[in-house]
Formats: C-alpha cells, sequence, structure tokens
C-alpha cells in the first residue's frame, strides 16, 4: 500500500495511491482516508488524480535520526573507517521538504551534495528500547529520502549538525510504501538524468532491524519518526539549476530542483 500526504482545493489529507506508477504519475490516483493512516483505514469516498494534486512529505516527524557511513564503499570515498557500531546524528524537523519543492544552496556553502537513502518510518506504537523482532514491529513502512549535505561545513566543524540541518536539506517522498521488503533493494540517484550513485540496501553494515533496535535503546522513536539508513558511494555536489532524483525499488522516485537561497 503506497500512503501519501497531499494538498488539493479543499486542504490537506492523508490518502492511499492507487495504480501503478511504473509511467509517472500518469493515470494515479488518490483516495483520500479520514484523518491519519495509523490504524485502521476509513475512505471519504474523495479521489483525486495524483497529477492535480500537490504530493507533500508524507510525515512530519518530531525528529529525523540519520545513521552515517552505513555502506562501506560511502565511508572509503571519504576517507573514513566503517563505524564498530551505527553513527547517528539528526537532522531537524524544518529541514523537511516533499517532492518537487527545492532545495536551496545556503550562502555559507561552496560544497552542497546528495544523498540517497531509503527511509524507515515509525508506526503508531513507536519503539523504545525493542530488540530486532519489535524493531520490525514497529516499522509502518519505508519512503525515499535525500540526505542533503553542506560537506565543506561538516568537514570543517567536525560534527554533522550544520552541514546537515539547513532548510530543504532532508527531501523525503513520494509516499511511504507499506509491507515492502527492503533487505536488497536498489538505492539510485540521478543529477540531470546522470546516474551518480547506484548501490543496494543489501550492502549495509547494519540493516534496518539492527538500526531501528540499537536507535530505540538511545532514544525513543515516537510515531512518525523517520530514520533514514545511510548512503551508497557516489555523493558528488549540486548547483543551482540541478534536478536531484533519488529512486528507492519497490518504493518510488522523490525529484527536486535546486536553487540558491534567495
Amino acid at each position: 500500500m503506497r500512503i501519501a500526504r497531499f494538498a488539493h482545493s479543499s486542504g490537506m489529507s492523508f490518502g492511499v495511491v492507487e495504480g501503478e506508477p511504473s509511467a509517472g504519475l500518469t493515470g494515479l490516483t488518490v483516495a483520500e482516508i479520514d484523518g491519519h493512516p495509523f490504524g485502521e483505514l476509513r475512505f471519504t469516498g474523495q479521489r483525486w488524480a495524483v497529477a492535480d494534486v500537490r504530493l507533500l512529505s508524507p510525515m512530519l516527524p518530531s525528529k529525523v535520526v540519520c545513521v552515517g557511513r552505513n555502506y562501506a564503499d560511502h565511508a572509503a570515498e571519504l576517507g573514513n573507517e566503517v563505524p564498530k557500531e551505527p553513527l547517528l546524528f539528526l537532522k531537524p524537523s524544518t529541514s523537511i521538504i516533499g517532492p518537487n519543492d527545492a532545495i536551496r544552496i545556503p550562502p555559507q556553502s561552496q560544497q552542497v551534495e546528495h544523498e540517497a537513502e531509503l527511509a524507515v518510518v515509525i508506526g503508531v506504537t513507536g519503539a523504545r528500547r525493542v530488540d530486532r523482532a519489535g524493531a520490525a514491529a514497529a516499522i509502518f513502512g519505508y519512503t525515499a529520502a535525500n540526505d542533503v549535505t553542506a560537506r565543506d561545513l561538516q568537514r570543517k566543524d567536525v560534527q554533522f549538525t550544520r552541514g546537515k540541518s539547513f532548510d530543504s536539506f532532508c527531501p523525503i517522498g513520494p509516499w511511504i510504501v507499506t509491507g515492502l521488503d527492503v533487505s536488497d533493494v536498489e538505492v539510485r540517484c540521478e543529477v540531470n538524468d546522470e546516474v551518480r550513485q547506484l548501490g543496494r540496501t543489501k550492502d549495509m553494515v547494519f540493516d534496518v532491524p539492527t538500526l531501528v533496535s540499537y536507535v530505540s535503546h538511545v532514544m525513543t522513536l515516537l510515531p512518525g519518526d523517520v530514520i533514514l539508513t545511510g548512503t551508497p558511494a557516489g555523493v558528488s555536489q549540486l548547483t543551482a539549476g540541478n534536478t536531484v532524483t533519488v529512486t528507492i525499488e519497490g518504493v518510488g522516485t522523490l525529484s527536486n530542483r535546486v536553487l540558491t537561497l534567495e
């Protein structure tokens, strides 16, 4: 099932996306649900063509928990060792944007880069000190994300907060897919139709249940919270005028244009 959050002529709603997205948004419809998608779904009877609504970030989490260097090839390309346990950092909720929103390059940075990632969305039970089985049960679904990074500021500051936290530095979408096996799916990033990153989740250092469990022993994961699971090799610079596209096999495609901050 694909769950979207979208804006329409009457306001904002959650809905179930119907149809097959192989040909883009053409032919897709979204069936509005009453309230939040957690729990039993109740449809209102309203439907829209997806092309006629604005897809928003599919969730507004209390926090975005990110995992660094979770692919050995990415750690190597930045000259880092693979961590012995998950390396965590946070992105603020104010960094979140949705499909087709603009990534804004701030004047403080001369090296803003893309990082294509599988994102995990926590379900209604949340997660606090859960084991692997509890972690799997706590997952609502998956979406695509771009952990946009001001690499020069990350290196300058040593810690990650400033370089990861600018407004617009966390595109997520286009929707949440439930019931998907993500143990071996493709993670792809294209910039202006040029493939920059191409990896598979089977090559993660720490798999999804391990990550959810680990994070839950550090901080309580609330319903709707998002975990970004790391990026494969191939990160590179974005410049104004680019279009950056993240595709997660079985999930969908997230595209954002890149502009300078005015």
